[in-house]
């Protein structure tokens, strides 16, 4: 995941542990003694599990001033059925803030998307250029297969180029049986994270769930559609700097059913999911350019 951080400020460096490399309490122990040698003045956590439970109350024991993320657990368990009357949960990148405001840095949260000029890609991008990434984490947060293959093929043949994300052998399968004029699948072509982040910064517009393919395409300036089912913008994971009216969700008393969209469906089929049709988003991407 080190390429996320590929076009950060000159005052900031990125260490890559592969975990892999460091397993049980023993390799902890390797972490924290390979970490330990950077000497730092503060350590913000802000993942808050029990990794870096263990990493921090180390450095706490060094004598560092260690700040810790509040997930507010307990307000999300409380949102879970109650999104329709429950107050929308403080937003992920306020909470990160806290975390340095804690430690004595005063931050405003004011993004600039990165300017890209050190990635090549192997496609040649036209406008309207779309990317489409139909997968997700978990069963709750993916619009069905057969429906999203129908936004795929209605923005195709309006003649808009998309572009389709994914991961791994099952979705680079599923997603090469899409690909048709206008249609390519970038599974396994782009050469890595860092030149997928490149073409999702040329794109008009990334169509997608809530997923990291969201935050990506928004992290690097592009309009972002999100689809919403067994989860909800409220929990306060929506993507950066995009308005209300780019999310697609139909209101029912049930959701969210679970935070991360990691609970079966009680009424067996996804209805929140299923009632959004691919009309819906199509006549949205068509509001922001598409064809």
């Amino acid at each position: 995941m080190v390429d996320l951080f590929s076009w950060m400020p000159a005052n900031v460096t990125v260490i890559g542990v592969n975990l892999h490399d460091y397993h049980g309490i023993s390799g902890l122990n390797r972490l924290f003694q390979d970490l330990k040698t950077g000497n730092y003045d503060f350590v913000a956590d802000l993942h808050d599990v029990l990794r870096t439970k263990y990493l921090r109350t180390r450095f706490r024991i060094m004598g560092t001033n260690v700040a810790v993320i509040r997930k507010g657990r307990a307000d999300r368990k409380a949102l879970i059925g109650h999104g329709l009357n429950h107050e929308p949960l403080k937003p992920v990148t306020e909470k990160y803030a806290a975390v340095f405001k804690e430690l004595g840095m005063e931050l405003e949260i004011n993004y600039a998307p990165p300017v890209v000029t050190d990635a090549e890609i192997p496609f040649e991008v036209h406008q309207p250029a779309i990317g489409i990434a139909p997968f997700a984490a978990h069963q709750g947060k993916v619009y069905p297969l057969d429906l999203m293959q129908k936004v795929v093929d209605m923005l195709a043949d309006g003649g808009n180029q998309v572009f389709l994300f994914g991961a791994g052998r099952e979705e680079a399968s599923l997603l090469e049986a899409w690909e048709k004029t206008n249609v390519t699948s970038t599974v396994g072509k782009c050469g890595g994270l860092k030149q997928e982040m490149c073409l999702m910064s040329r794109l008009q517009m990334m169509i997608s769930m809530d997923s990291s393919n969201m935050h990506m395409a928004a992290l690097m300036g592009t309009r972002t559609i999100s689809v919403w089912g067994a989860t909800h913008p409220k929990a306060g994971f929506t993507a950066w700097n995009q308005p209300d009216e780019s999310i697609i969700q139909i209101p029912m008393d049930c959701r969210p059913c679970s935070i991360y969209g990691s609970k079966p469906c009680k009424k067996g089929n996804y209805p929140c999911m299923r009632e959004i049709t691919p009309e819906m988003i199509v006549d949205l991407a068509r509001k922001y350019g598409a064809k």
